[in-house]
């Protein structure tokens, strides 16, 4: 593995940390509509990195299929899904409210479900990652040098908010910052190790890699739909999240045609 793909997937992670650190410079309750905001724009980073980065490289790899080129991608695609409710089922859901929480007999506190909760929504981020490096490293046609870093930047760029979102709630609950902050970091570190593991799965399946490119854009649709939408669209002042969203959106696309 070469600098270029280690740095690629290291920064997301680098994403999730600049946004832990927040926690030192911020009040340590974020304002909701702050909070709705960077939800929204991460919203619209994931979508636009599911279509451009993850959907369709997966359909151009699959064009000698003709019309039915979209079958390996719309299978992945729902496996994707399938695979993140049922790990919804077993990890609390990130926007459970505090009564529900309370309720559960799992016996873990509440800030610690949360982290639970954000690290599983990273596994397929960072499995987007491994997944479009892995098509890059075997010299996949469809899957360039700029196109991977891109998604790696559009990733961190998502995960900058995600990570801020985590460490001032936690150290508002009563964490030290420090604390708050690692917990934040940690959060993220399953992206590199879940990348790796990609690389080195994907590079002995490779006839596969459709089916794992849409694989990771439908967990990561999953989360946007199920977990950042219904946050991003509480209480008043809703629009903003919208707004971001589109923001996020054109954002990820023009890095991902430009570098692509």
């Amino acid at each position: 593995m070469n600098s270029e793909v280690f740095i690629g997937l290291m920064i997301p992670f680098l994403g999730t940390a600049l946004g832990s650190g927040c926690v030192f410079f911020m009040k340590n309750k974020m304002d909701k509509s702050i909070q709705r905001a960077l939800t929204g724009f991460a919203s619209g980073v994931m979508v636009a990195a599911s279509i451009w980065s993850l959907l369709i490289p997966a359909m151009e790899q699959t064009e000698g299929y003709g019309k039915l080129s979209f079958l390996p991608a719309g299978i992945g695609f729902w496996i994707g899904i399938l695979f993140l409710l049922f790990l919804d089922s077993v990890i609390p859901h990130l926007h459970m409210n505090a009564e529900k929480s309370e309720g559960l007999q799992v016996g873990l506190k509440k800030t610690t479900m949360m982290v639970l909760a954000v690290t599983l929504h990273n596994i397929p981020e960072g499995m987007a990652v491994g997944v479009v490096y892995a098509g890059y490293i075997s010299g996949n046609t469809s899957i360039t040098a700029g196109g991977a870093m891109a998604l790696a930047l559009g990733i961190a760029i998502q995960n900058f908010p995600e990570g801020a979102i985590i460490s001032m709630p936690l150290c508002s609950e009563g964490k030290s910052k420090n604390k708050a902050f690692l917990d934040g970091v940690l959060s993220g570190a399953v992206e590199p190790i879940g990348a790796f593991l990609t690389i080195i799965a994907a590079g002995l399946i490779i006839p596969a890699m459709p089916y794992l490119l849409s694989f990771a854009a439908g967990a990561m649709m999953y989360v946007v739909v199920e977990e950042l939408i219904p946050e991003m669209s509480e209480g008043e002042h809703s629009n903003i999240g919208v707004v971001m969203f589109a923001v996020g959106f054109t954002l990820m696309m023009a890095l991902d045609v430009a570098l692509g």
